[in-house]
Parts: C-alpha cells; structure tokens; sequence
C-alpha cells in the first residue's frame, strides 16, 4: 500500500513539474512577443521589430508561420529526415540521406558548440513557431508537433534543393535496399524543365543617373519559394528581402548599405571517392595508403506512413572520413563528399545580411560555405563585385575529379578550400557593369572578365547561355540608369535563342518549296524575337523551340562549343515544324494564337502541389521561359488535364535596388503574400506581376507606418 501511495506522488510531482516547465515556457514567449510589434503594410508585406536580433528572428518565423505555415513545415519534415512519416515508404531514401549527412544526435551536438550569439538565435526560431502552434490551436502540424533549436543545423542552406538533393536517392536506395550497383545513373537532362536559378546585376556609379551603385536581385526559384520580408532590431539589424520558408536570415536581399544576390553556379563543390572495402570478422574496413581503417557504421529507425499507420524500417549506414557511402561502382564503395558545416554556414548566412560595405563582405565570404552560389554585389560606397562559388576545395591537378576517384590514394583527399582571392572574383570592372545568369564567370564583365586560363578547370564549368547572351548585349547599351530605366532592362522582351533557331528554319522551309505555311512563314519573318501577350510568332516560336529541343538537343551549339551536337538536316527542320503547327491546331483551334491565350498565371488555392484548369480564371502572361534567353524568366508548362501554359517557376521575388544616402528599392512577388485563399494578399500582386509594375519599397520606419495595414504582436489576435 505504501509502495502503490509513494508511486502515486511522484506521479503528481511529474505532472506538477511538467506543468510549471508548461508555465515557464508560455511565459517565455509571452515576454518575448510583447518586445516584437509587426507592421503589415499594404501588400501585407511582414515589417518585424525586435529590441534584439532573437526579438526580431522570434517575430519573423511567427510571421512566416502566419503566412505559410505548410511550406514552413514541409522544408523541415524534408530536411530533419521525417519525410516518409508524410509521404510514405518511397520517402524513406530521402530521409536516409538527411541521416547519412547529420544524425538528430550529431545536429544537437552542432547545436551545442555553435556561439552564444547564434544559440539564442536558433531558440528564437523554435519558440517563434511553437509559439504560433499555440496561439492557433486550429492548426494541425503533419509530423513535427514541437520545433526545437537544432534543427536549423539541418536547413542551413538556402538555395532551391541545397547541395544535399545532388546526392542520388536511387543510388542509396540501391545500395541500403540490395548492396548492388545501378547499371547507370546518368541523368538525362529535362531541356524543356524552365532552368533554376537567377540573375544578378550590378552597376557602377559610372552608369547610373544618381552616381549611386545599383543591384538587380532575380532569383529564378519555383513560384511561393519565397515571401518577401523586412526584419529589424536595436542591435544593428535592418534586412529587406526574401527568405527561404522556416529560415531565420534574408537569403537574397539588401540593407541600408549592401545588397547581394546569389546565382547557382558549376563550380564543383562534390566529389566521389572509390573506397577499397575489406570486411574482417564481420567489420568492414577500407583501404587508405599503407593502412586499414575501420568504417564508421551506425543503425538508425526511420519511421514511414502506410495508411493511417506508421510502420518503422532499420538501416546500418557507413561513412569513412571522404564522407558517407552513398552507392557503388560495380564491386567498389562509393563516399560522397559534400559542404556539411552547419555551424558556420549559418553563421555566414546571418553576419551577411548586418554589413556595411565590400571590405566587410568579403571578409564574411571568407568563411566559404555558401557552396552551391555565386554572389553578385553591390554597396553604398559605389562598390559592385562578383564572387564566384565560395566552397571551393583545392584538389590535386594530377586527378580527374569529374569523375569519381580513388579513395585509397591519400593524393585524392582535399587540401582545404581556395580563399576568396584564390577563387574567381571581378571588384569595379571598367565598364561599369557585372551580370551572372548561372553562365560562364569568363563573360560576367565583357571585356574586363577573369580569363579562364587563369584558374583550375573544376573552379568554372560552367557554359554561356542565352540568358547572359541577352544581359550583355543590353547593358552594352546602357547608360545613366534609374530604378525604371534600369527595370525596363531586366524585362528587355528580347529572346536571343531564336535569332539562331528561326532564320535557319526559315531557310529550310523556303529551300522544301512547301507552299502551305506561308501565311506562318511570312509572321516569322516579320518577328523581331520580342516576346509580348499580343504575339503569335511568340506562340508558334515556343512549340517550335520545344520540339526542336524534344527532336535534336543540340540549342546551345549556337553559342557553346559543342562537336559531338546534331547538325538537324533540312529535311528534319521542316519535319519539326509541320509537327508543331499540327500540335497546336490540334491543342487550341489553331495555330493563330496568341501568345496571352496560351501563356497563364493562376492560383486556385494555398496547396504546395498546385492544380491547374483550362476553364477557371487566369491572368494572361507575355513573359517567356529562360531556355529562349529571357531575362525576366516565366517558366510555363501544361499539366493533366490542360492544354494551356501555367507559370511555376522563373521571377518569383525580383528587387532592383539603388544605393547611396538612402536606400531605395522596388520589388515584385509572383501572386501574393499569403498562401490563404481568403487573405487579400493571396494573388493581390499577380496583375503587377504580369505587367511588371513594380511596388515601392518601404524600408523606413516613417514610410513603413504610412502604408500600414495592421499592427500587432505575435499571438495578439484581437488586432
């Protein structure tokens, strides 16, 4: 009896104390929210003051929350590996991935060793959601019912995919599922996939009509990737731009001073080293120089939905000190050696958004692990520069590390990173301007380019393409550039890829002496290669590309050295072409279409998997996609169930920014704010969006309180 009264108590006393530690937590954040005020303007833009940079981080993932909590939740149930816990059993190879790189265990130990500084940023994250679930019991989290201060160890990168979904899901379900090679994993490139990425400009003083430096910022991400933020606190904080959903930094963006844009690069940052493997009573080891080392193994319990339950699958995974083994190459081990430096990846991502000039910005870049990116810059001091990658390891020239080496030969490991001033970089060109659109660096500043014999081959792989073919032949031109000027620049309708594929079509067709296209031949011989909503040569030109690039794959030869491309026959232009004028009479009546009844933007609700309706309404679009070389970039494709084009990926946040005594700066957001159907913000900016009318910045407090909306502290509801 006095065993069944003790163990009674100390069951109140646990539930008595897991209720003050309840208590404790509330009144934390309740603290916490009464020095956070967010001002929602009239696009419902989140203005967030802290009195500290935790105040502030608190605010702005309690906003985020508010806008999107989905996409919020679904970048972490993907990046802390519990995304079969939503998805199913197919899921599971990513989650086995994320665990491969970091354990929980292993991210809670990053989380330890962080600085103070960035600790308290880290719990600020996790209360400001926690504290958004509470105060919206409606609100039913899918996996993660609780956010905790580690888990940004997982998600420090802020790029679309991030250098993780580089690794291949197949070859480690390959090899965790069966321990067998896959025959090949070379992916077939999707050419008709609009390209991820950005664009990014940079003008001198020189060329702009204020004598102030300029930046474009043109991320070229899916659609709803991004909201558009302002954060600010008392200790120096004062950051515009667009942040990645559940992040606490403004990954593309500008303050008061300096203003950045990161454009994927080539450079590589990955590499796969071959390990001999030697089990010995029942260990596996592998061969490295003259020794036998033991290969790290650990077992870990993924859990996966089936149906409405949750089922629970082992692995033992492996790691030698190259890195992770994620596949085989016939009999050999293969370990894939990626950036995985939380700690100060985060670090950089934050300490770049607080800086006031060049000096202090490549002083930051010096902690190089923005490893998937270039950056593009420019400051109030009149200063414009480019950085090309920022992870870049030094490896031995006597190796071919575009294909996996051999792990057994200590010649092969990494020797460190190149500096900033090692790795490709243009400070204040003479002509006064830089661009990067994910093309080669050797073109960034026409003639004042970085010259590719200059640098280790593995620094710049990456090719010319239309998109920077455009950028240089407009900013040739430029000159004394405003805020509109400089716009109507980054809009320019131009789309170089079909000064090459329509004159040699046309060629074809007149040499065939078919007589019964000459009323579509006559539009593209009219056709200037400007795309507009009014154009049928618009319309005709895209499926044309399209199925050139279905039929040849061979459009970049025009502009990129490439021997081994098909040289189409006349014969097969003119094949192409009869396709695509019967593909189109086919889909929309006839091939007299315009380009606006083709080319859509609509949103018909807040889902992260969208879908599309022929006969709900839309908003007509004139943009085109990147692959033809726009620079304002709208990626359209047909889904089930439609024959019209609909938007999903190209300008989604766009800024250009001008520098000097004061900030000023004008953005767009593709469709709105809110993810809500019912929020005015929803698609508010889709009509802008389409007719490129920019919305005014408000970046001081002044003019933040005239456009003022609503005003209020996280979980005060009544305002």
């Amino acid at each position: 009896m006095l065993r069944r009264f003790i163990g009674l108590i100390s069951l109140v006393t646990l539930f008595s104390c897991q209720k003050q530690d309840l208590n404790e937590e509330l009144n934390r954040w309740e603290t916490q929210a009464e020095r956070v005020e967010i001002i929602r303007d009239d696009f419902g833009v989140p203005h967030i003051y802290g009195k500290s940079d935790a105040d502030a981080v608190f605010g702005l993932l309690y906003a985020q929350c508010e806008d999107d909590f989905r996409r919020v939740e679904r970048n972490y149930i993907w990046a802390i590996g519990r995304l079969a816990e939503l998805e199913g059993e197919e899921a599971l190879y990513s989650d086995l991935r994320a665990n491969l790189y970091m354990t929980e265990a292993e991210a809670k130990e990053a989380f330890e060793i962080a600085p103070d500084w960035l600790k308290e940023l880290c719990v600020a994250f996790a209360d400001g959601i926690n504290y958004y679930l509470h105060t919206h019991p409606e609100v039913n989290p899918q996996v993660i019912t609780r956010y905790e201060p580690w888990m940004p160890m997982f998600f420090f990168e802020g790029s679309i995919g991030g250098d993780i979904e580089s690794v291949s899901t197949e070859r480690i379900k390959a090899f965790y599922e069966e321990n067998k090679a896959l025959a090949s994993m070379e992916e077939v490139e999707d050419i008709l996939t609009e390209p991820q990425g950005s664009n990014g400009i940079a003008i001198a003083p020189s060329l702009s009509e204020s004598g102030n430096a300029m930046l474009l910022i043109n991320p070229h991400t899916s659609f709803y990737f991004r909201p558009e933020v302002h954060v600010v606190s008392e200790e120096g904080l004062n950051v515009y731009g667009a942040v990645t959903w559940g992040q606490f930094f403004v990954y593309q963006g500008f303050n008061e001073k300096t203003g950045w844009i990161h454009t994927s690069t080539f450079a590589d940052f990955k590499d796969e080293f071959e390990e001999e493997i030697v089990e010995s009573e029942g260990r596996f080891h592998y061969k490295y120089g003259e020794e036998l080392r033991e290969v790290a193994q650990q077992s870990i319990v993924l859990k996966y939905k089936d149906g409405a339950e949750l089922k629970e699958k082992e692995f033992t995974f492996y790691r030698t000190h190259h890195g992770p083994i994620t596949h085989k190459n016939g009999e050999k081990w293969v370990a894939t050696k990626i950036n995985w430096d939380p700690v100060n990846a985060i670090s950089q991502s934050y300490i770049r958004t607080k800086l006031n000039n060049y000096a202090e910005f490549k002083d930051m870049m010096n902690i190089r692990t923005n490893s998937s990116n270039n950056t593009v810059f420019a400051d109030a001091e009149g200063n414009i520069a480019y950085f090309h990658g920022n992870f870049i390891p030094k490896r031995n020239p006597g190796f071919d590390f575009s294909k996996p080496v051999d792990g057994s030969n200590p010649a092969t490991d990494w020797q460190g990173l190149h500096t900033v001033d090692e790795s490709i970089l243009i400070l204040n060109p003479e002509n006064g301007w830089i661009q990067n659109c994910n093309s080669t660096p050797f073109t960034a500043s026409a003639e004042f380019s970085p010259k590719m014999e200059d640098y280790p081959a593995y620094m710049a792989r990456d090719a010319e393409n239309f998109r920077a073919i455009h950028a240089v032949k407009v900013l040739k031109e430029a000159e004394k550039l405003n805020l509109e000027s400089f716009l109507q620049l980054a809009y320019d309708p131009y789309l170089p890829a079909f000064e090459y594929l329509i004159p040699e079509l046309i060629s074809a067709l007149e040499k065939s002496g078919k007589t019964d296209q000459k009323e579509v031949l006559e539009l593209l011989k009219a056709w200037d290669y400007r795309t507009s909503k009014e154009s049928v040569a618009m319309s005709v030109a895209h499926f044309y590309g399209e199925n050139y690039q279905r039929e040849f794959r061979s459009m970049n030869r025009f502009i990129n050295p490439m021997p081994a491309a098909k040289v189409p026959t006349e014969l097969e232009l003119v094949t192409v072409f009869e396709k695509t004028i019967a593909q189109m009479n086919a889909d929309f009546g006839t091939w007299n279409t315009l380009w606006s009844e083709i080319n859509r933007f609509q949103r018909l609700s807040g889902d992260i998997d969208l879908k599309y309706d022929d006969n709900a309404p839309y908003v007509p679009v004139g943009l085109a996609s990147g692959n033809w070389g726009a620079l304002a970039a709208y990626g359209a494709r047909a889904y089930e169930g439609t024959k019209r084009l609909y938007g999903y990926r190209g300008n989604s946040f766009v800024a250009v920014v001008e520098f000097g005594e004061k900030v000023k700066a004008k953005t767009i957001l593709a469709g709105g704010q809110s993810s809500d159907p019912k929020s005015p913000h929803f698609f508010d900016q889709a009509q802008r969006y389409a007719d490129s009318a920019f919305k005014d910045v408000a970046f001081y407090r002044e003019d933040v309180e005239k456009r003022q909306k609503k005003r209020y502290n996280p979980g005060n509801l009544t305002n």
